[in-house]
Order: C-alpha cells, then structure tokens, then sequence
C-alpha cells in the first residue's frame, strides 16, 4: 500500500474549513475511498491529489474554487471522469469531483433538455428517450456531459443536427471569483461563444440547457461490415456514397480487431456504421442500398435497436481503466493518395486495442458560420480519430508509437484544426500555446486568450487544454 505525506500545517487548516462549508464531503490520502475516488478512466493517468471535493450540490463549487486560490493548490474539474487527457485530476492539488451532479430534466414541449456537469451521455440518453427525444451528443454512452459539450460534441446525429455545443440553449457558468453567469445568446455573450469549443477555460459550467429532436425510440442504424481485400474500394465507394448524402444519415468507418464478444473473429475488420435521423425509413434505406449496392460488404448488421443501445454500443471498446493515447486530424478529400496512407496503417493493426475512426462531417455541422463557435475547421469533409484502448503497460511505447506515426504521415492530407476532445495533454506552458494554436488557429485563438484574460487572468482553471492567458 501507498504511503503519503499529510497536508502541511498551513493546508490542512483550509482544507478543514472548506470542508465545515460544502455540503459534499472531501476525500483525502488517508481516507479508505482515496484510490478509488483518485481513479479517471484513462489508466495511464495514476495521479495523486491532496484532496478530491465531491461536491453535493452546485452550491459547493464556489468555495472549492475559493479554497484552491487561498491556499495556492491547482485545481482540476471532474464532470464524467472520461477524458483521455486526464484533466479531471492532479498530483498534489485539489479535485472538484461534480459526478454525483447527474440530473437530467426534460421538458417534453419545448424540447429543452437541462443538464447537470456529473451527467454522461447514458444518463442524457435515458432521460430523453422515453419522450422520443434525442440531444446531439458523442458515441461512448460513459462519456461526460460536460467535458463533451466544452470540447465540441461529435457523434451519431452530426450531420443531422449539429454538433453538441451547436444545441447548447444557455449554460450556467461559475467564474474564478464564485459569480453565478448565465451564459447565453443573450447574456454574457463573449463567454457563451467560449464555452462552446474552448474548453473549461472560463469557469465551471454548473448547468447546461440543450435542444433536443424527435428521434426513436427505435432508430435505423448498422454496420456493413468488410474484410481486408474489399477496403480500398469500399472506401473509394464510400467517397462516392457520402458526396450528396441527405444531412439525416450520419456514417462513421471504423477499423479494428472487434471484442471477442461481438463474435466477429479475430480479423482486423472495416465497418461502415451509419445511422438514419429522419423518419421517412423508406428514404434511409434507400440510401443504405445505394452504398450496398456500391460496395457490397461480407456481412452487415442491420438488428431493430434502440437509440440508447444504439449509443452504447461502441462502450466495450472503452472499458474504465483502459489505457489511452489519441490523436486526430481533418481531411477534405478521400482521394487514393489518402486511403492508400489509411489502409497501409490500417494492415499494421493485428492486436485488440487501438483502432480509428473516420467521421463523415458536412450537413448541419457544416452550415454552421466559421466564426460562431471556437470549434475549428466547419469546412472539414471527414474527421480522423486515431485512438488506443490497452490494458498492459508494456503495450504503451508500441502502441502510442504507432498511433504517432500514424498521426504524422497523414499530415499532409490534413485540412487544419485539431478536435480538443481527442486530444493528449500538453503541461509544458510553450506547448501548451502550440497545441491551443494548433487546435484554434491565429485569430480564433486571440480572441479565446482575450476572453481567458477576462474570466480567469491568474491561469486558475488550467488543468485542461490550456489557453494560457499570456
């Protein structure tokens, strides 16, 4: 068993009085939960804070936020826990855990749907369902709210409605000096463009309000499925298929040896997953003929389902504690040159764990004014993600290697801008500049540092993909 030190005698005092004030209770490194409660899902973050705030009610927020800056701790803010980066934790800090802040109420009529920062998508997905509801979220239903919409928000009704933060209504913001913001189209509207791509830069998001759409309960969604000598003209037939697809059918590749569970083999597999937003079923299958039609697949798998097993379907894939190492990039064009870097990385692939996805983008994402949100690149045709899901340590340089190298040689097929949400981490100040260029560009990035001076001058809130403030 671990040992560690006790806070200094300057700390515990604080730690104390923080705790006489919150309603949720504080875990340190001599409580029994510490290991558990110190856990995120990335298993390659084994991270020790001084303490963990679970915080009881949105109340708590303020004072945690005060406590940090009082007794010069840096401060993380957990929502689900799932970030591959880690930021919700940190050695020798504190931790703002908002998990139990789970709630989600819907308004049926109007479609708002209200969102507590504790929430993951299977809790959003629960609530809305029974009402034929769906709010635009990401594809691993233990994914958090929160970091999600902070980041952007890709997944399965991109194409049809946007991303998340492009049904972001309002949200409640708690600031580095505990003011309570409501930020919207309307109010503190510099904040409410921030906070819809730029991260948790600005402060802690204790509340947000969504649009949802009628959608399901039971969906038209599936996968064809190809083995290894079909995947460049599957890929050339699906550069064909998704050149004039109807905004309603939102497709998503993915290559990877499938669990043993999904009793697919043992095979690297390409799947073409897709999912149809419009009721006129008639239509999407139109459509999923054409691609069959195009690029006839070896199976496929076309089950009555669910929208909430539908959006959890990929969740074996990402079991908690998994080890994790992603990368991404956007491209415009599925040309040879492109899939012929796809595939040689793809044949590399003969383990379980490690995979990527190729995003089709465009539609209602794409309508989207560049300069309405800090997400980057609304011009992107398809989005890569290059992502690992290991389990044994000594996997790590093998397979974040190849995940880099993969990154790197299809740079020259990039078309600029970086997804926050897939994204490592980067501690070093210098780097941290770089990747927040990287991801933003020059201008987007001046007026983000703009608002970073504004809300949080002192860099508080920079355990996560920074914006420093200078």
């Amino acid at each position: 068993m671990s040992t560690f030190a006790s806070p200094s005698p300057f700390v515990q005092p604080g730690l104390d009085a923080l705790r006489r004030e919150i309603e949720g209770v504080i875990i340190t490194q001599q409580d029994g939960a510490y290991d558990d409660a110190r856990r995120v899902w990335n298993g390659m973050i084994d991270r020790r804070p001084l303490a963990i705030v679970r915080a009881a009610s949105t109340a708590d927020i303020a004072p945690t936020i005060r406590a940090a800056r009082d007794l010069d701790l840096r401060l993380a803010i957990r929502g689900g826990g799932h970030n591959v980066a880690g930021n919700g934790t940190v050695d020798d800090g504190l931790v703002l855990d908002l998990g139990a802040l789970n709630a989600v109420e819907v308004d049926p009529e109007s479609r708002e749907i209200r969102v507590g920062p504790g929430a993951t998508l299977a809790d959003v997905d629960r609530a809305t369902a029974p009402h034929g509801l769906a709010v635009p979220i990401g594809v691993v239903s233990g994914t958090g709210m929160a970091g999600l919409t902070l980041g952007g928000g890709v997944g399965w009704l991109t194409r049809a409605y946007g991303l998340t933060v492009d049904n972001l209504l309002s949200a409640e913001v708690v600031t580095v000096d505990g003011d309570h913001l409501r930020a919207s189209p309307s109010e503190h509207e510099d904040l409410f463009w921030g906070i819809r791509g730029g991260g948790g830069n600005f402060g802690v998001v204790s509340g947000f309000t969504f649009l949802a759409y009628p959608h399901g309960p039971d969906v038209l969604a599936g996968n064809f499925i190809y083995g290894s000598a079909q995947w460049t003209d599957a890929l050339r037939a699906y550069a064909t298929w998704t050149a004039d697809l109807p905004d309603a059918m939102t497709s998503i590749i993915s290559f990877l040896v499938p669990p043993a569970d999904w009793d697919l083999g043992d095979e690297l597999l390409m799947l073409v997953g897709f999912a149809w937003a419009s009721p006129d079923r008639v239509e999407g299958n139109r459509w999923i003929d054409r691609l069959r039609d195009a690029a006839r697949p070896s199976a496929e798998v076309l089950d009555p389902t669910t929208w909430p097993a539908w959006q959890s379907a990929a969740d074996q894939l990402f079991p908690y504690g998994s080890r994790a190492y992603w990368k991404n990039t956007s491209f415009d064009d599925l040309d040879d040159s492109t899939i012929e870097t796809l595939v040689y990385h793809a044949r590399e692939l003969t383990w379980r764990g490690t995979a990527f996805d190729v995003h089709h983008m465009g539609g209602a994402f794409g309508r989207v004014p560049e300069d309405d949100t800090p997400f980057p690149n609304r011009s992107a045709r398809y989005w890569l993600n290059i992502y690992g899901f290991w389990s044994n340590p000594p996997d790590d340089e093998r397979r974040t290697g190849w995940v880099r190298q993969f990154a790197a040689d299809m740079e020259p097929h990039a078309s600029g801008g970086l997804y926050l949400n897939f994204l490592g981490q980067e501690r070093d100040p210098v780097a941290a500049r770089t990747s927040a260029l990287s991801v933003y560009g020059p201008d987007k990035l001046e007026r983000l540092v703009a608002l970073k001076r504004r809300y949080d001058p002192d860099n508080v809130f920079r355990l996560n993909h920074n914006i420093p403030p200078g």
